[in-house]
């Protein structure tokens, strides 16, 4: 009878994580799905973002001065990221020539599990193979290392614009996009 007690506590347990708030996998805590907009005069220079691209490739975001950057932090273990991949993809095409989306897959062992994850689900923007999280690490407080999902918008001037950490809709995102775009 202990054991099916035992048994019955940690089902309750485990089926509390897969709630909407805020839960954790693999030892991140995903987010509440907040929004920070950060007014003009407050924001504050993104970080420089390079490394190697799945698939091959180099991505260095000094090079992309004057453009709108939109970076979503992922990994192919992570369930809401599986669950806003189509949002995002959606909004990547609805905004094209307004922002260029750029994911930062972080914490995948090897880039197949994280190139798998953009062919299951159709993402065509490129993403950074950041498997010991380096790139994420140096938005230092602008976000969090733990909350996985998390989007950051960098305005034309290479500054943090907006976050939201944890699930955007493909709504959401348009909308922050399109304001920061707007700016220019």
């Amino acid at each position: 009878m202990r054991g099916v007690v035992a048994a019955l506590a940690a089902s309750v347990v485990l089926l509390t994580g897969c709630g909407s708030g805020p839960s954790a996998e693999g030892g991140f805590v995903g987010g509440d799905g907040s929004i920070t907009i950060v007014p003009a005069a407050e924001r504050r220079p993104a970080p420089q973002v390079t490394g190697e691209l799945l698939g091959g490739g180099d991505f260095d975001s000094a090079e992309l001065s004057g453009t709108v950057i939109v970076y979503n932090v992922w990994g192919s273990w992570c369930a809401p990221c599986r669950k806003e991949a189509p949002a995002l993809q959606a909004a990547s095409e609805a905004t094209k020539g307004e922002a260029l989306f750029v994911g930062i897959n972080t914490r995948d062992l090897s880039p197949e599990p994280a190139e798998a994850f953009t062919r299951a689900f159709g993402v065509t923007f490129p993403s950074v193979y950041d498997p010991d999280g380096r790139e994420l690490l140096k938005f230092g407080a602008q976000l969090p290392p733990s909350a996985i999902p998390s989007t950051i918008v960098v305005d034309a001037e290479g500054r943090v614009a907006a976050r939201v950490l944890g699930e955007v809709t493909e709504a959401t995102l348009r909308g922050l996009v399109e304001d920061v775009a707007a700016e220019a």
